[in-house]
């Protein structure tokens, strides 16, 4: 069971990336899927988050609006589209699975089961 989160990399301010969250070893179908992120000397804050359904999304009040989470369960894989990026989102972003369908309280990153490894997002001039 496994997750791997890929996609990062360095941005100018203002630019995209699109960020990747591939499960091996289980499927995505019946799991909520959040996206944290890190930056240094921060705590893990919850980003986004996608039901199993794709019926609900969440998004924390600092990427609204610019941060786009969708699924697509035939690739058993979740998306993280992030536009007008800022310095401030520059963090280490990881992906977790819920054995849930929904994704009520989904900042706290003890409902989740499975964590993947992180990808690094640099946003910088």
């Amino acid at each position: 069971v496994q997750l791997q989160a890929s996609g990062g990399g360095l941005v100018q301010p203002g630019g995209s990336l699109r960020l990747s969250c591939a499960a091996s070893g289980f499927t995505l179908d019946y799991y909520a899927i959040g996206w944290f992120r890190q930056a240094p000397g921060k705590e893990r804050e919850g980003v986004s988050c996608i039901s199993s359904s794709a019926g609900s999304t969440y998004y924390a009040d600092s990427v609204k609006g610019r941060f786009t989470i969708s699924r697509d369960n035939a690739k058993n894989t979740v998306y993280l589209q992030m536009n007008s990026l800022k310095p401030e989102d520059t963090a280490v972003y990881y992906c977790a699975a819920r054995d849930q369908n929904y994704c009520s309280g989904y900042g706290s990153s003890r409902l989740y089961d499975y964590w993947g490894q992180g990808t690094l997002v640099t946003v910088s001039s």
